[in-house]
């Protein structure tokens, strides 16, 4: 009888990435744990954001490095799996950031029923995914279909962006200077900017009770690992995801401590921080496979294979993979 196979040897590092936005993943490499962790297998876990440029390339969006767990933005995310990377979804958080649709000082608009006919800004950036477009557009339809409308009852004009300007200028541009009518923003920077512009609120979807009409890049956030990690090293994504249970449950009682990072990790201050993200969204960071999250993220895949994002179609369903988070959760439960 032949013996098993050896173990592929563990990898010399474990990397992460994460959108600057409010993620367990952030918090856990605040706090040191997601290193601490590993160190003692002689595994070193890295930021992608911190690697050099030949190193990180672009797979914050492509998701090719095999040793990467991303928690971020479920564009770009979708966007890969549809062109045939091998990624596996192992976690969804549903965060509430403002989500906004601003106009004009005296424009007159001040509901989503209002938008019927208007020139709605949609970006466009020089990049492999543009997720700020597929952002816009369903903020766009978000709003609308909460007042029974839809993208046809509006006129949706394009705005050319630049992908180093600043989040949002573009459109906020274009809004200032009477080219458009309404612009969609969301998070902390999005507040800061629309003072800036002396843009004002019409619709705020967070006050929408349906969280249908909220479905976005970041609402509901997916974690995905590579398929060839989790085939030759399960164990290690469960201690990673396991690190991100803890920092979930750290979170949700240091509503001082989450602001402090998230200003660290948006780039805004407090002000924006503040306005962007609801009160108690420091106990919303913790990750399910819920059938009501992946019934969501299954929303905003075929609204973007309907807008030409994907490359083809994603079962959501299957990309799915509840076992690492199980282990995870058995890891912690048995841990004193």
């Amino acid at each position: 009888m032949s013996p098993a196979p050896a173990a592929p040897p563990y990898p010399d590092t474990l990397w992460f990435t994460r959108c600057p936005v409010p993620t367990a993943t952030g918090i856990a490499a605040d706090q040191g744990w997601l290193a601490a962790e590993f160190a003692a297998d002689g595994i070193e876990v890295r930021s992608l954001q911190d690697a050099p440029p030949e190193v990180a390339a672009d797979h914050h969006y492509t998701h090719a490095l095999a040793g990467l767990f991303r928690e971020g933005g479920n564009v770009p995310a979708l966007w890969a799996r549809s062109r045939g990377e091998r990624t596996r979804l192992i976690g969804l958080t549903w965060i509430e950031e403002r989500q906004t649709i601003l106009v004009r000082e005296g424009s007159g608009i001040r509901s989503a029923e209002q938008l019927r006919g208007a020139r709605l800004a949609v970006p466009r950036h020089p990049i492999g995914i543009d997720f700020w477009r597929a952002m816009a557009l369903a903020g766009h339809r978000g709003a609308l279909e909460a007042a029974q409308l839809s993208l046809a009852d509006v006129k949706l004009t394009d705005i050319p962006a630049e992908p180093d300007g600043d989040q949002w200028a573009a459109e906020l541009a274009a809004l200032r200077d009477g080219r458009v009518d309404a612009v969609y923003v969301k998070g902390a920077l999005a507040v800061e900017a629309a003072r800036r512009y002396g843009a004002v609120p019409a619709v705020e979807l967070d006050a929408f009770a349906d969280r249908r009409h909220r479905v976005n890049n970041g609402t509901p956030r997916p974690i995905t690992v590579h398929q060839q990690l989790l085939d030759e090293h399960p164990e290690l994504v469960a201690r990673f995801v396991a690190v991100l249970l803890r920092a979930a449950d750290w979170a949700a009682d240091r509503p001082a401590e989450v602001a402090r990072i998230l200003g660290a990790e948006t780039g805004a201050g407090p002000e924006g921080v503040a306005g962007a993200y609801a009160g108690g969204g420091h106990r919303t960071l913790h990750l399910d496979l819920s059938a009501e999250r992946l019934d969501l993220l299954a929303q905003q895949e075929r609204f973007l294979h309907a807008h030409g994002f994907l490359a083809d179609r994603v079962d959501v369903q299957a990309w799915a993979d509840p076992a690492p988070l199980a282990a995870a959760r058995a890891l912690l439960a048995a841990r004193p």
